[in-house]
């Protein structure tokens, strides 16, 4: 087993898109949160606990209900907060068993909650992706249809790039003008040694 990296980026951050610089790089990437919405429909621990917690109607034909949960939870800190107890454990432990089968001298995991739920602890190193507030913003309203009110709310949720930059190792700039393929490649490089 390699190195276990995590890279993780505030909403808008672009974290995604450098992911799949390095996944051309031959690096095996785990996507936390989309894994997290796959488990949410088919882990039975999972789904007896949100509708404990939530209520029968957080799951609609068979499948999550992604709108309600987003309605319940995110006007609701404490909710948040059950939500993410409930599927962090299960999702941490799924990316560890993921890590120890890849084969290659390193692999990543996407996490938007890298730090929110403590999941680098159990990593190697960890990359920030860092990009501009206004620029975020834009990204997400135009990937997302939200409003500026919407983004900016979300973002403020999250812990913000300072607190982050306490707790990792490296940073990936994504401004729109600072060139990423270098820096993608000089982190490569850095973590096959």
């Amino acid at each position: 087993m390699g190195l276990k990296i995590g890279i993780t980026g505030g909403i808008g951050s672009g974290k995604t898109f450098i992911c799949r610089l390095f996944q051309m790089l031959g690096v095996p990437v785990y996507n936390a949160d989309e894994e997290a919405k796959k488990l949410m429909n088919t882990d039975s621990r999972i789904r007896e606990k949100l509708v404990a917690q939530f209520g029968q109607a957080v799951y609609k034909d068979g499948q999550l209900d992604r709108a309600f949960l987003a309605r319940v939870v995110f006007s609701d800190a404490q909710k948040l907060q059950i939500l993410n107890s409930i599927v962090h454990p299960i999702v941490i432990q799924e990316a560890k068993d993921w890590a120890a089968r890849q084969k290659t001298r390193y692999s990543l995991k996407e996490a938007a909650l890298l730090f929110e739920s403590g999941s680098y602890k159990e990593l190697d190193y960890t990359i920030l992706v860092t990009a501009p507030l206004d620029l975020r913003v834009q990204r997400v309203m135009h990937r997302d249809g939200m409003t500026e009110q919407q983004v900016r709310e979300r973002i403020s949720k999250q812990l913000s790039d300072e607190e982050k930059l306490q707790l990792t190792d490296f940073v990936i700039v994504n401004d729109g003008i600072t060139p990423l393929l270098p820096q993608v490649w000089t982190l490569h490089q850095k973590f096959l040694k």
